[in-house]
């Protein structure tokens, strides 16, 4: 219906412009011809008047009486006035014709026009959370149609993407509670079942229990940093990446000592804008995974630069082989190469979603000796402030 209700306002809209541009047409045309005669009649009047000519030119006789000449002048401008008369009612007709003309091949062009309106509607109807795979794929020129139904062939992709990442999502996020969920039914059924369980027995299942709960908690809190790292809707700030990675360097020295990492540190200012927690946990997340995902003797190098109005952040790692393909894949949510390592698989994804919802990117590609190459792009400030930025450190680290 609103495809017919736009063809119909369409015909009209090209009949009235028709309308009009014909009605001035006639008007001026029936404007010249009336000044035509009437001239013409005035002319005849006056060499009548001096018995020079009549109506065709030839030479009349200054006998010609004054009653007659009157009577020759009633005539003409009777006849002057029926050819006008007759003139603008014929415009008329021929107008009010064309304007109809007009109206149905509006009606026609129109109908043209907008029928890959039905495609793109018959497509929004039928597609659905099963089948976003569907496309309009409309060929023709690259006329606001087409970047219409492109634009929402887009918009299709990105929520088929979405679609099934919240699918992936779920079903992880479930398999990730199934377990813990499970330990904790298995030692609380065991120790239930002995009815002689000892202090320490009961004592064992405790701490059990309580173990897997902080996982639990601790899945729990990374969701949730994971859902508010994608909205970003805290208060923006100023904010000095390099500044921040040396904070976090500083308390994760001792860390990377004990793993026999050694870290080499390259920060020049680099100041962006966005919340300070995220951006700090974005940070945290990297060198933690630097760190976690290393190899004794290995390295992790950490450097801030600013280029072409963005703010480079680069983490680079050593450790085992990657492939390339499974690297690429490494910012999924639960997305994990080593499943005995720990953790849950959140820790990029969260770098992602709060490097996006700032206005970013992520490169993370594998190194040919080994480990990680990790690079975050933001926006940078036209102007870095001079004081130094917040801190956001009471947020748990991954």
């Amino acid at each position: 219906m609103p495809a017919r209700t736009i063809r119909l306002r369409l015909a009209l809209l090209y009949g009235g412009v028709f309308l009009v541009t014909g009605a001035g047409l006639v008007t001026i045309g029936y404007l010249l011809v009336r000044s035509n005669l009437e001239a013409h009649h005035a002319l005849s009047a006056t060499l009548q008047r001096l018995g020079l000519s009549d109506l065709k030119g030839h030479v009349l006789s200054r006998a010609l009486g004054s009653q007659e000449a009157k009577l020759v002048k009633d005539v003409q401008e009777q006849i002057v006035g029926d050819a006008l008369h007759r003139l603008l009612w014929e415009y008329i007709g021929a107008l009010v014709a064309t304007t109809m003309v007009a109206v149905g091949t509006g009606w026609l062009l129109a109908g043209r026009a907008l029928r890959p309106l039905v495609g793109i509607t018959a497509t929004a109807r039928r597609v659905s959370g099963e089948n976003l795979g569907e496309r309009i794929a409309l060929r023709g020129p690259a006329d606001e149609l087409r970047e219409l139904a492109d634009t929402f062939d887009g918009m299709l992709a990105r929520l088929d993407a979405a679609f099934d990442s919240q699918r992936h999502f779920v079903a992880n996020a479930s398999h990730e509670l199934r377990t813990p969920l499970a330990i904790m039914h298995t030692e609380v059924d065991v120790t239930l079942a002995d009815p002689e369980a000892s202090r320490t027995e009961l004592r064992a299942m405790g701490e059990a229990v309580r173990e897997t709960v902080d996982r639990c908690e601790r899945l729990i809190a990374s969701l949730l940093l994971l859902s508010r790292s994608e909205a970003s809707a805290g208060p923006e700030e100023a904010v000095d990446l390099a500044a921040l990675a040396g904070d976090i360097i500083t308390d994760l020295r001792l860390r990377a000592h004990e793993a026999q990492i050694e870290v080499h540190v390259d920060l020049e200012p680099a100041w962006t804008s966005g919340e300070p927690s995220l951006l700090e946990r974005m940070v945290a997340n990297l060198l933690d995974n630097g760190i976690h995902h290393n190899e004794p003797g290995g390295f992790l190098d950490v450097s801030t630069r600013v280029r072409e109005g963005r703010v480079m952040l680069r983490v680079a790692n050593g450790g085992k082989l990657i492939d390339p393909a499974d690297a690429e894949q490494l910012t999924q949510p639960f997305r994990r190469l080593d499943r005995t390592a720990g953790g849950f698989g959140l820790g990029l994804s969260i770098v992602r979603s709060v490097t996006e919802a700032h206005g970013g990117t992520i490169t993370i590609t594998a190194r040919s000796r080994g480990g990680l190459e990790m690079l975050v792009s933001l926006p940078a400030l036209v102007s870095a402030p001079a004081s130094r930025p917040k801190s956001a450190r009471a947020l748990t680290r991954r």
